[in-house]
């Protein structure tokens, strides 16, 4: 009678083939590992050189690496095969198919392309990575050129407010799509908040629309001191200097038709944006401070000394100044002097804003005296807004031109002559 087998001499039975098995297993993985890893290097090549042969070497040793065909179709894309690289791209989104990017980088190429599928990829990379602001405005602009501006915007407002980087790219696409009303770009963009306010205001003020940019900025709750500033300083070099008082009145400002601090009381330095004093930042040789040692009147005074400063068609210091159009009017201001030695005196100027170029009046040199009480006349132009008032020099007759000594200045006026 045959004795009945154990189950320990069938365990020794399958031992060998399993051990054989894994071990099988573990070879193959150790081989797509090794080839997988190769590929990846030379795919580094392939994408540092733009060689398509390695690019094509690459996905030969790994046929099933999704980044072997992606590095491949961005070898391909630079070499001006387009198509080529949607296939290669294609063949890289089946074998990672949940993987956001590779489905955008399709979707880019299909539009490229002009393939309506590449709202399918678009779609599948939204669906992937919802709060990642690229997909969505990629998907954004491709809809947004087939017409369909509600459901364009809705994504290119959603990446906008997950990057805020987008917000002058959303307000612009908005602009040119709405044939520059800035209703509709209000609309579209969603310029709900303060913060899309003022880059709204901005945008407008470089497209010569400031008194809509003035809406934006009344509109505004809150508003930071350097949001201000930097609105500013674009609508004056916009030439849109009412606009532009009524934002600085926010942060100091005078009456319009006064100098601003012009008996130099109120300044603790100088500025570079607004209606208030600005000097020079490349007046090497000509340092200003505030001087409360004899002042012509109150506590202090401003203070030049010229060390061999020698330029003298440098502004060295001036203000914006609002005047009536079509007005005569009188500067007055005092000045002292000590130890004065240069060809090119300084005076004092005014010239029309919009074009610093045009002169309309200057004083005398300034030359060695105690304090004087000077001033002059000047008639503004027919579409004057505002007024540069500057400390210049006058022309020398040769070059260099240097300037020694110190200079006092008070008590700066403009009136209107009646």
């Amino acid at each position: 009678m045959k004795e009945p087998e154990s189950p320990l001499s069938h365990h020794h039975r399958w031992r060998f083939p399993a051990a054989l098995l894994w071990t099988l297993i573990s070879l193959i993985g150790i081989w797509f590992t090794a080839n997988v890893g190769y590929s990846r290097l030379i795919a580094r090549y392939a994408a540092v050189t733009g060689n398509v042969a390695a690019a094509m070497k690459a996905v030969e040793s790994a046929p099933l690496d999704a980044n072997s065909h992606r590095v491949r179709a961005s070898v391909l894309y630079n070499a001006g095969e387009v198509s080529e690289a949607a296939r290669e791209l294609e063949l890289a989104v089946s074998l990672r198919p949940g993987d956001d990017y590779l489905w955008l980088q399709l979707g880019i190429i299909r539009d490229e392309l002009k393939q309506p599928e590449a709202l399918l990829a678009f779609n599948e990379s939204v669906r992937l990575a919802p709060y990642y602001s690229h997909p969505q405005w990629q998907r954004g602009n491709f809809v947004l050129r087939s017409g369909r501006y509600d459901e364009a915007f809705n994504d290119l407002r959603r990446a906008a407010a997950s990057n805020q980087t987008l917000v002058p790219s959303l307000i612009d696409l908005a602009w040119g799509v709405s044939r520059e009303s800035p209703e509709l770009t209000q609309q579209w963009a969603g310029i709900t908040d303060d913060s899309m306010r003022i880059a709204f205001a901005r945008f407008l003020t470089r497209k010569g629309k400031a008194r809509d940019a003035l809406e934006q900025f009344r509109a505004c709750k809150v508003v930071s001191y350097q949001a201000r500033r930097e609105l500013l300083r674009e609508m004056i070099e916009a030439n849109a200097f009412h606009e532009a008082y009524e934002i600085w009145q926010g942060i100091d400002g005078p009456d319009e038709g006064s100098v601003h601090d012009g008996d130099f009381e109120e300044s603790q330095g100088f500025d570079d944006t607004g209606f208030g004093w600005r000097f020079s930042p490349v007046s090497q040789g000509a340092r200003f401070s505030l001087d409360s040692n004899q002042p012509q009147a109150g506590a202090q005074s401003l203070l030049v000394n010229f060390s061999g400063y020698s330029d003298p068609a440098t502004v060295l210091l001036s203000q914006f100044v609002l005047l009536e159009p079509s007005k005569r009017y009188r500067v007055s201001f005092g000045a002292r002097t000590k130890g004065m030695v240069t060809g090119g005196l300084p005076l004092i100027a005014i010239n029309d804003a919009k074009s610093e170029m045009k002169r309309l009046g200057e004083s005398i040199g300034i030359e060695n005296a105690s304090w004087q009480t000077l001033s002059f006349e000047f008639q503004t132009e027919r579409n004057t807004e505002a007024v540069s008032l500057s400390l210049q020099r006058k022309q020398c007759s040769s070059a260099p031109c240097p300037i020694f000594g110190s200079l006092w200045l008070d008590n700066f006026a403009i009136e209107e002559l009646r």
